[in-house]
C-alpha cells in the first residue's frame, strides 16, 4: 500500500500537467488580441548574434502565430500568396500552402497584400486573404476547406485579421461603397453560422476582440466614428459608442472584466477640418468641368484620400461627394477612452457609459497594451504614454524609447505582464519596464524593418522583419 500512496502525488502531477494547455500565441496579438502572455517571460538580452535561430522568410506583414511545435505566417513567394508552417525548434519550413487570387490590387506603400495574421485552434490554421477569402489547413498542411469571398474595396488595403472565439471563426470585413459585414463561420467546414451587416462602416483596419463578463460574451469591433458590441452567439447588435475617427481606424480594443478601451487617431478629429474645405479643394478644377480628376485633386492624391471621397468609384470627385465627405469627417473624434460595462443596457452608450477620455500620446496604428493596470501606447517617434486604466490619469507622457528607438511604429507592443516589447519600422526592438517612468532594459537593431507584431510563447520571443524570422530567448 505504501508504494501506491507514494505514487499518487506523482500521478496527480502528471494529470495536472496534461490538463494544462501548452503555451500558445494563436492569433493576432495573442490571447484575445490583447498582446499579453501571462506567465511568459521576455528575454533580457538578445540580438542577431544572440539568438536561438533565424531563418529567411518571404515578405509579408502578417504576425507569426504559434501552436505546439509549429509557427504559422503568411507571405508572398514567387508572386503568389502562401501560408508557411515552420518548426519552433529550428525554423525549418514544414509545409507551404498555396493561395489563389490576384495580388495586383494596390495597397498602401507601407502595407502588404498579405497583412492579415492567421489564427489557429490547434487542429487547423485559418487565414484571410482579401484577394481570395478564407482558407483552412490542418496542422500537416492538407487543405481542410476554402471559402471564397468577394474582394473588399478598402483604401490602403485590408488590415483586419480573423479570430477564434468560443468555437467560432470571426471575421470583420469593412469596406467602402457598402457591403461591410461581421461574420462567424464554423472552423470545421467554413459554413456561415451568422452574418451581420455593418452599413455605416467604411475603411476599418482593426481586429475584433471578445468581451466576456457576467455570463455575457460579446464581439467588440472598433470602426469608423463608433465602436459596436455584438452578441457572440448570434451576431445581433447590442450597443454602440461614439468617439472614434472617421477613417483609418487601426488600433484594436483592450478589454478587462469591468471596461473596454478604445483608441484612434487619423486626421486628428473633426475639428481639424478647415472651414469650406470642399470649396478650397474644388479650386483645383483646372478644366472647369465641375469635378476633380486625381491629377487635379491636390492633397486628395495622398494615402487613398481620393478613393475615399470618390464614393461611386467613377474616377471623378464631385462637389456633392466633397460635401458629403467633409461633413462625415467633421463628425470624427480622436483619443483614448474607457467604456464601463453596460451589463444589459443596449443602444447608444456615448453619453451614459464613457468613464474618461483624453487625447494625450495617441497612436495612429499601434494598439494599446494593458500592463499592471496601465494602458501603454507607443507613437511614431518612439514616444510612450502610460494611462491609469481605472481613472484615465496620465502617469507619464511621450517618454522616448532611447536615442535609437525613433521612427514609425506599425507593430503593436506586447507584454509578459511585467515588461513590454516595442518594435519599430526601423528594425529596433526595445524591452522596457513600465512603472512610474519608462526604464529601458534592452535595445537592439535587427536586419530590417519590423511591421509585424511579435509573438511571445513561454520564454521564446519571435520577431519577423522584412526578410527574417528570429527566435530569441530559450
Amino acid at each position: 500500500m505504501k508504494p501506491v500512496l507514494l505514487f499518487l502525488p506523482l500521478l496527480a502531477t502528471l494529470v495536472l500537467s496534461r490538463a494544462e494547455p501548452a503555451p500558445a500565441w494563436t492569433q493576432f496579438r495573442g490571447p484575445n488580441a490583447q498582446g499579453v502572455a501571462v506567465g511568459a517571460q521576455l528575454p533580457d538580452a538578445f540580438g542577431p548574434e544572440k539568438r536561438v535561430w533565424s531563418v529567411d522568410v518571404p515578405p509579408g506583414h502578417s504576425s507569426p502565430v504559434v501552436s505546439g511545435d509549429r509557427i504559422f505566417l503568411t507571405a508572398i513567394e514567387d508572386d503568389e500568396a502562401r501560408m508557411l508552417c515552420l518548426a519552433t525548434d529550428d525554423g525549418r519550413v514544414l509545409w507551404r500552402g498555396l493561395v489563389p487570387g490576384d495580388l495586383s490590387k494596390e495597397v498602401h506603400r507601407t502595407s502588404s497584400p498579405v497583412a492579415a495574421t492567421p489564427a489557429t485552434d490547434g487542429h487547423r490554421v485559418f487565414a484571410y486573404f482579401p484577394s481570395f477569402g478564407l482558407i483552412a489547413w490542418d496542422m500537416d498542411g492538407k487543405e481542410a476547406w476554402r471559402r471564397p469571398l468577394e474582394a473588399p474595396f478598402v483604401v490602403n488595403g485590408s488590415g483586419t485579421s480573423p479570430v477564434i472565439a468560443e468555437g467560432k471563426l470571426i471575421l470583420c470585413i469593412d469596406q467602402q461603397g457598402g457591403g461591410s459585414l461581421l461574420m462567424a463561420v464554423d472552423p470545421a467546414d467554413g459554413r456561415t453560422l451568422w452574418e451581420t451587416a455593418r452599413p455605416a462602416a467604411v475603411s476599418n483596419y482593426t481586429t475584433p476582440v471578445v468581451w466576456k463578463r457576467g455570463g455575457i460574451s460579446e464581439i467588440i469591433v472598433s470602426g469608423n466614428l463608433q465602436a459596436t458590441g455584438y452578441t457572440l452567439a448570434d451576431g445581433s447588435e447590442r450597443w454602440t459608442v461614439g468617439g472614434l475617427e472617421a477613417v483609418s481606424v487601426c488600433p484594436s480594443p483592450v478589454v478587462t472584466g469591468e471596461a473596454v478601451y478604445f483608441m484612434s487617431r487619423s486626421l486628428g478629429g473633426g475639428g481639424a477640418m478647415p472651414p469650406q474645405m470642399d470649396r478650397l479643394l474644388m479650386a483645383g478644377d483646372a478644366d472647369k468641368d465641375g469635378r476633380l480628376t486625381l491629377q487635379e485633386a491636390g492633397p486628395l492624391q495622398n494615402d487613398g484620400a481620393f478613393s475615399f471621397v470618390d464614393r461611386d468609384r467613377d474616377g471623378f470627385v464631385t462637389p456633392e461627394e466633397l460635401t458629403t465627405a467633409t461633413a462625415y469627417l467633421r463628425r470624427a473624434e480622436y483619443g483614448l477612452f474607457a467604456l464601463r460595462d453596460p451589463v444589459s443596457q443596449t443602444g447608444d452608450l456615448s453619453d451614459s457609459h464613457v468613464q474618461w477620455r483624453h487625447q494625450k500620446g495617441i497612436a495612429k496604428v499601434t494598439s494599446p497594451v494593458l500592463v499592471n493596470g496601465r494602458l501603454l501606447v507607443v507613437q511614431d517617434g518612439g514616444m510612450v504614454t502610460a494611462t491609469e486604466a481605472a481613472t484615465g490619469r496620465v502617469v507619464f507622457e511621450r517618454e522616448r524609447l532611447g536615442p535609437d528607438g525613433g521612427g514609425e511604429y506599425f507593430a503593436s507592443p506586447i507584454s509578459d505582464g511585467r515588461r513590454v516589447c516595442f518594435c519599430s519600422l526601423r528594425g529596433v526592438v526595445t524591452i522596457a519596464e513600465a512603472a512610474d517612468t519608462l526604464a529601458i532594459v534592452h535595445q537592439v537593431k535587427l536586419d530590417g524593418p519590423i511591421a509585424a507584431t511579435p509573438a511571445l510563447v513561454g520564454s521564446r520571443l519571435y520577431v519577423r522583419t522584412a526578410s527574417t524570422l528570429y527566435a530569441f530567448g530559450e
